[in-house]
């Protein structure tokens, strides 16, 4: 059987989206009583500094995840796998892991330029698709 690297490391970014929701979650509830979590959350309870910059990591990797689960995933069922769709993938999973830290530790150019990185490999994925 052949190995599909870019369903690995969809597989990884999964793992990923799995941390950070943990992450964020815990620094969250570190600034937020239990009580209050467990509640209906009808009064909003602000959060800042590292907590709020782990949300916002979150928020926007739930923003990116989705385009590359779609551009892999379509990349396999047309079986457009390459070079370009391998790269991209390992791109993409790099990027988010390395984002998180970065923004939590308030990095803010290394953050975007992280960033930029694992766009980039999205774009690799879904070029790989019309060009091959």
């Amino acid at each position: 059987m052949q190995v599909v690297y870019e369903l690995k490391f969809l597989g990884v970014a999964v793992v990923i989206g799995l941390v950070q929701l943990l992450w964020a979650a815990g620094a969250a509830r570190r600034q937020q009583d239990l009580k209050w979590a467990a509640g209906p959350r009808d009064e909003v309870m602000p959060i800042t500094g590292v907590a709020a910059r782990l949300d916002r990591a979150l928020k926007n990797f739930l923003e990116t995840f989705p385009l590359f689960a779609a551009a892999v995933l379509v990349a396999c069922l047309t079986e457009k796998l390459g070079p370009l769709t391998a790269w991209g993938s390992a791109l993409y999973v790099i990027g988010r892991a390395l984002y998180v830290p970065v923004y939590a530790a308030g990095i803010p150019m290394l953050r975007s330029l992280i960033w930029s990185v694992s766009l980039a490999g999205i774009f690799m994925v879904v070029a790989a698709i019309f060009l091959a």
